[in-house]
This record gives C-alpha cells, sequence and structure tokens, in this order.
C-alpha cells in the first residue's frame, strides 16, 4: 500500500468518526467534498481500495443521519447494484464480504424486513455464499445471518424464505461439525443467534419455527453440539454451550434436554470445564434453565433444585474433599 493511500484511507476515516457525530457535521464534511469522494472510491476500479472503503461507509451507516444521507445519495442502491454485477467480476471477492455485511448491518439497525424486500438481491447473494466453497464467503454469509435472524422481525424474514432456509440451515449444521475450528464458532454463533427468543416473544408461531429450525440442523442436533462441547478447545466448548444457553428456556428444547440420556448430568458436573471462560459459559447456561419459568415441571423438582443450588454455588464452586474417609486409615 502506497503512503499516499494511507493518508487518505485516515483522512476518510477522520471524516467518518466527525460525520457520525451529527446532521450537522455531516453536512460540514460533505461540503468539504471529501465524503463525496470516499463514495466515489466504493464504485471506482481499485478492488482493494473498494474493500477498505464500504468498511467506513458502513460505519457511517451506524447512525440514523448517515443512513438516511446514504439513502437519498442513491449509495444503498449503487451498493445493491455492485452485488448484482459481482457475478461476472472475477475479482468480487475481494469487496464483496464487505458489501454484504454493509447489508447486514444495515438491515439490523433500520428494519430487516424492508431492507430484504427494497433489496432482494442481499439475501440472495447471502443464501448463495453459504453453497460457496470459499471459507471466507461462507463465513460472511454465516455472521450475516446470524445479525439478520437476531431479532424477531429477521427471524420471520428468514422463515418466509421456507424450505430454502431450512436447507441453509443444514449447510450451516455440517460446516459446524466440519469446517476449520474458526468457522464452526461462527457457526455456533450464529445458531445462538437465530434460536433465542427472549420470553416475551415466546408465542406458539414462533417457538414451533425455533424448534423447527433446530431439528433442521442435523439428524440428532443436541447430539452434535453435545459432541462439539467436548472437544478440547476452550472457545468450541464456550460456542456450543452458548447454542444451549439460547434455547434453554424454551419447552420444547427442555424436554429435549430431559430426554436426551446423560445431558442433565453433563450440564450439573462441574469437572467438565477447566478454564475461567468455560465456567463461566456453563453457568450462564445453568442460569438459564433455573431461572426459566417451565423448567421445575419439565425436569422435574429434584433436578430444578440441583439447578438452583448449582446457581447458588455460583461458577466457580469447588466441593471440599471429605476427611472422614482419610482419619480412620491413620
Amino acid at each position: 500500500m502506497k503512503t499516499n493511500d494511507i493518508v487518505r484511507y485516515r483522512v476518510y476515516e477522520l471524516i467518518v468518526e466527525i460525520s457520525s457525530v451529527s446532521p450537522d457535521s455531516l453536512n460540514y464534511c460533505t461540503t468539504s467534498g471529501l465524503v463525496t469522494q470516499l463514495l466515489k472510491e466504493l464504485t471506482g476500479e481499485d478492488v482493494l481500495v473498494r474493500a477498505t472503503c464500504i468498511e467506513m461507509v458502513t460505519s457511517l451507516a451506524h447512525t440514523h443521519h448517515g443512513r438516511q444521507y446514504l439513502a437519498q445519495e442513491g449509495v444503498i442502491d449503487q451498493i445493491s447494484n455492485i452485488i448484482v454485477g459481482a457475478d461476472s467480476d472475477p475479482f468480487s471477492s475481494f469487496y464483496l464480504p464487505g458489501f454484504v455485511k454493509f447489508f447486514g448491518n444495515l438491515a439490523i439497525m433500520d428494519s430487516p424486513q424492508q431492507i430484504c424486500e427494497r433489496f432482494p438481491v442481499f439475501v440472495e447473494k447471502v443464501f448463495e455464499m453459504t453453497e460457496s466453497q470459499d471459507p471466507t464467503m461462507i463465513g460472511v454469509a454465516v455472521d450475516t445471518i446470524g445479525i439478520l435472524g437476531s431479532n424477531v422481525e429477521g427471524k420471520q424474514v428468514l422463515q418466509k424464505t421456507g424450505t430454502r432456509f431450512e436447507h441453509l440451515l443444514m449447510r450451516i449444521g455440517y460446516q459446524a461439525k466440519n469446517a476449520s475450528t474458526e468457522l464452526k464458532i461462527r457457526c455456533l454463533d450464529a445458531v445462538s443467534s437465530l434460536l433465542y427468543l427472549p420470553p416475551e416473544q415466546q408465542t406458539d408461531d414462533l417457538l414451533r419455527m425455533t424448534e423447527s429450525w433446530f431439528s433442521s440442523l442435523s439428524r440428532d442436533p443436541l447430539e452434535l453440539f453435545r459432541g462439539i462441547s467436548n472437544q478440547p478447545f476452550p472457545e468450541l466448548h464456550c460456542a456450543a454451550l452458548k447454542v444451549f444457553t439460547a434455547i434453554a428456556n424454551q419447552p420444547w428444547a427442555q424436554k429435549l434436554m430431559f430426554n436426551s440420556p446423560g445431558f442433565i448430568e453433563y450440564v450439573m458436573d462441574r469437572s467438565v470445564e477447566h478454564d475461567k471462560v468455560s465456567k463461566d459459559a456453563k453457568y450462564e447456561l445453568v442460569k438459564a434453565l433455573a431461572n426459566s419459568k417451565t423448567v421445575a415441571e419439565i425436569f422435574g423438582n429434584p433436578n430444578y433444585l440441583r439447578l438452583r443450588t448449582y446457581l447458588s454455588e455460583g461458577p466457580y464452586y469447588v466441593k471440599p474433599v471429605s476427611t472422614t474417609a482419610v482419619e480412620g486409615a491413620e
């Protein structure tokens, strides 16, 4: 990268930072002509410059006035058109991830439904990218699905795509089992985001939806994630625990857990986790179960009381070693 490139990027970064402060500061920056120059680079010939600039434009879209400006200037349409044209561009893999991420962020900040209906190419591209052979593309697609499905409106947009989304979930389940550690973790994070429903949004329809999504992931998803959580990598272990935590307050998931041989023992077993991060993750799972309104009924009172005990003993409790056996041996 040439020095003048670095200086130029730094100027753009500063312009975006200043523009994000208020509508007035954005106005001030557009008058300088620098914002326009940044936006020109998005559609320019240099794919690497394009990739850097879309990150900055994404930052600008984090503010309401920034999004309004981008929409007014037709930038969002331009980005959409570039995604459309990416198929015929052999260098699109340089900038496509950033352009798709831009839409993912836009959707969750504005309205997933409106963005996906107005720019159907965005959803289309994300689905296409999950089928890619390139782990970078799969990773971006999986992250974006996770962002999109992090609120109920986004989940409903995905649900509307029907069997296509079921197929995509199968792909995510497959990657969670077979991909590199880094991609596995991203798949697990997306699954957690997709399946989580806050208690006040747990309508029968939405619970049926998350249950069917879960079952689309693999033949025996609970076992799949338990298998992943038994691998000796704390990051993977925690990511798998996060999936269990995401569904822990949904009655269908509690029934699955209760009927899965050894699952409750696995939850209660403190010897499974050795490091602080993993102990914290396990504690979050226990907390989500113990605080659920349906768990006493589904798990039964004795198990419910064990959960409450675990909760009150805290994440790092170590059982005192009994001394009575030793005394008799003297």
